[in-house]
């Protein structure tokens, strides 16, 4: 508990520049597109940033895809995002991890950053989102009445290369007829999949 509230004193109250230097371990999602590597923030949202690497030194990851692109018409652009994961394979899901809102980490939906997906809070396993411009509309918002809102999704790393990986599959064709609800119409028609997710060697 103290710990949590030390991270939300923090993110409400260091200079960018302080929070800038926070301890990151870099990981790097090889596609069939070519490679993105991400900067995960180990230490301002350790829970999620730790089940992500262990889905990763576990090879969890590796074989799965990056099957939905959901694009914005509004905003600078392009505007939306790519999400891949485990899909809830039974033979790759790990329990669901506990939710820390940006509210807590300071570490926010920007263009680049790297986000659980879930469906409520407390519900994130293997599944997750790459920005492709900021969307702070996914952060916490404390004040919100809807508790979805309130709590936000969960970002934990930003990419520091391989943003045209990331944009070539978001600009990939989409199956207007794959997809449930709002949702359809988002799907890749030929998902890109991931080779393997590992540790950048120093």
């Amino acid at each position: 508990m103290l710990q949590r509230f030390a991270l939300a004193l923090a993110a409400l109250l260091l200079p960018s520049a302080a929070l800038a230097q926070a301890t990151t371990t870099n990981v790097v999602i090889e596609t069939e597109l070519g490679a993105i590597v991400v900067a995960l923030e180990t230490e301002r949202a350790p829970v999620t940033a730790a089940n992500f690497l262990r889905y990763a030194d576990e090879k969890r990851f590796e074989g799965i895809v990056f099957y939905r692109a959901m694009a914005l018409d509004w905003g600078e652009q392009p505007n939306g995002l790519v999400q891949g994961g485990t899909q809830w394979d039974p033979a790759r899901v790990l329990p669901p991890i506990a939710h820390e809102p940006t509210s807590q980490t300071g570490v926010r939906h920007v263009a680049g950053a790297i986000s659980m997906a879930r469906n409520e809070p407390g519900t994130a396993t293997g599944d997750f989102s790459i920005m492709l411009a900021d969307m702070p509309s996914l952060d916490a918002d404390p004040r919100a009445e809807d508790e979805n809102l309130r709590d936000g999704y969960a970002a934990f790393g930003r990419v520091v290369e391989g943003m045209d990986v990331v944009r070539a599959i978001f600009a990939a064709p989409t199956d207007p007829d794959k997809g449930e609800g709002w949702m359809k119409g988002q799907m890749l028609a030929a998902p890109v999949k991931i080779l393997t997710v590992r540790r950048q060697e120093p």
